[in-house]
């Protein structure tokens, strides 16, 4: 597959807790450490500029697209969509739909991004809905691919299998594994626990021989960090709620920890002698060395940044969508499911 050399990305340079300084700060340290990559920043054009003409590397680097308005983080999906065509976020999903560029990226409005790429870009041929995909830290050598995250609170057990495959391709594409294990978030491992929809889904996994997966059952929540698999299938409530608690109960242990090392002059002492260790623990649990979330099934690449990232996030999030475009993870979504497709077919032609 041949390798794109420049990825253009669309930013929506108006989105997120931190702003367009914090934004165009994160393109110019993904622009420092991958020369090939281009930018298309909308939003405010005298505001951007401005931001802009403080990284003079970036001219040639980083083009502007004047967007009038923006989505506000509590703006309901269906008003945001009424204003698609004159807000940052509208307008950097328009450049992807347009093939003016190769990913969108906002660290906006998560529902009224959902609505506003579902709209333009649409569904792939073999999937009902998208899914907001992410990589979690494990006390493994990789991270863990999970999905769906929030775009779809209610799935059918057609909704899993997709999700399965697409989270598959997914690990495939970013973190280079051939044949991924896949479970499904349950309420116990075994067999008969767990919802319906969800032993359907298993059964039909546990079939798909043919996909370049493996299927190993359920998984329970506080196994998620435990690198016993590489992708983890639950439905959008469940796998928010997931994420939440384990993003609260990084910042606990934190909390926990910097209170016990400040509570006395012999706490103090043990502080000084675990930093390396407390260094180590902080750089593994910050959410900005995982950031970015990637809606799969939709054609073309549509990427959530964390709405609180930092400049440091903000590049990891580029760096994942040029990743992204690079392995071409919708065509290889699409031959999956092509794949899928055609045994099912051949299933049931018997």
């Amino acid at each position: 597959m041949a390798e794109q050399p420049s990825p253009r990305i669309a930013i929506d340079a108006m989105g997120g807790d931190e702003g367009p300084a914090a934004i165009v700060t994160g393109i110019a340290r993904a622009a420092r450490a991958d020369k090939s990559l281009r930018f298309l920043v909308v939003g405010d054009e005298p505001v951007l500029r401005a931001e802009l003409a403080k990284h003079p590397k970036l001219d040639g680097v980083a083009a502007i697209q004047h967007a009038p308005d923006a989505i506000a983080g509590g703006e309901k999906p269906s008003q945001a969509i009424r204003r698609a065509r004159t807000t940052s976020m509208g307008l950097a999903i328009n450049a992807v739909k347009e093939g003016r560029a190769d990913a969108a990226l906002s660290a906006g409005n998560t529902g009224a991004l959902m609505a506003m790429a579902k709209l333009a870009l649409r569904t792939m041929p073999g999937i009902d809905r998208p899914a907001l995909a992410a990589l979690l830290p494990t006390l493994g050598d990789k991270d863990l691919v999970m999905l769906d995250l929030g775009a779809n609170t209610e799935c059918d057990v057609q909704n899993l299998v997709q999700f399965a495959v697409m989270g598959s391709a997914y690990a495939r594409t970013g973190l280079g594994i051939s044949q991924p294990r896949v479970k499904l978030l349950n309420i116990g491992t075994e067999e008969l626990k767990g919802t319906d929809e969800l032993k359907e889904a298993a059964a039909l996994l546990r079939e798909a021989s043919f996909l370049p997966l493996k299927f190993e059952g359920f998984i329970e929540g506080d196994q998620l960090a435990r690198s016993q698999c590489d992708v983890v299938v639950t439905d959008g409530f469940s796998g928010n709620i997931a994420l939440k608690t384990a993003e609260g109960t990084a910042r606990f242990v934190t909390d926990l920890l910097r209170r016990a090392f400040t509570s006395s002059l012999r706490s103090k002492a043990g502080f000084a002698l675990s930093k390396p260790a407390l260094h180590m623990l902080k750089v593994h649990l910050d959410p900005n060395n995982h950031n970015g979330a990637v809606f799969l099934g939709l054609n073309g690449l549509v990427v959530k940044s964390h709405g609180g990232a930092n400049a440091k996030g903000i590049a990891n999030a580029v760096q994942l969508s040029a990743l992204m475009v690079r392995n071409n993870i919708t065509q290889r979504i699409a031959e999956d499911l092509d794949n899928f497709r055609a045994h099912a077919f051949a299933e049931s032609a018997k």
